[in-house]
């Protein structure tokens, strides 16, 4: 059921902040000025907004299932798992953007400002995978088990296979 559903969506959620402040005590922890600095730049850097799109959307949002009222309900579940996917997108985007905008030598840190390629990729990747989906669906239509039940004589429980019924 979708209360289930979002009960795993919850406790991943959790699991996912749980990972998120580890990540950030072992930078701590460890006494690497580097790793430290690494970590404390993704949250308060010049991307600090990515960070904490990532961290609202990845772990915020998911603890509304915490209510049943929003666990049981269809469209808010649609709504929460579109956050979570726009904060994993957003997780990639914090690992690759923050981690290449600052080097290990100050004079090759930048920022990086997406170009007319860049948002052709975008638009490239999602056409790509919709064309793909719309082929498979297409040659390999979804069916439901029910309807193939009602409408093949041999795959009822009742049919004995010689067009008498028992």
């Amino acid at each position: 059921t979708i209360e289930k559903m979002n009960k795993i969506m919850l406790v991943t959620g959790t699991m996912v902040g749980y990972a998120y402040m580890t990540e950030f005590f072992i930078a701590w922890y460890s006494g690497n000025l580097i790793e430290k600095f690494v970590f404390i730049n993704r949250a308060f850097g010049p991307y600090w907004w990515a960070y904490w799109i990532m961290f609202t959307c990845n772990v915020v949002t998911p603890q509304l299932f915490w209510s049943k009222k929003i666990r049981t309900s269809l469209l808010a579940s649609f709504i929460l798992a579109i956050f979570v996917n726009i904060g994993m997108w957003f997780e990639r985007f914090v690992i690759i953007v923050t981690s290449l905008s600052r080097d290990f030598l100050p004079s090759s840190w930048g920022m990086f400002y997406p170009t007319i390629w860049d948002f052709g990729m975008l638009i490239g990747s999602f056409g790509l995978f919709f064309t793909l989906v719309l082929l498979f669906v297409k040659f390999l239509p979804a069916i439901a088990m029910a309807e193939i039940k009602a409408v093949v004589p041999g795959a009822q429980p009742s049919h004995n296979g010689n067009g008498a019924s028992h």
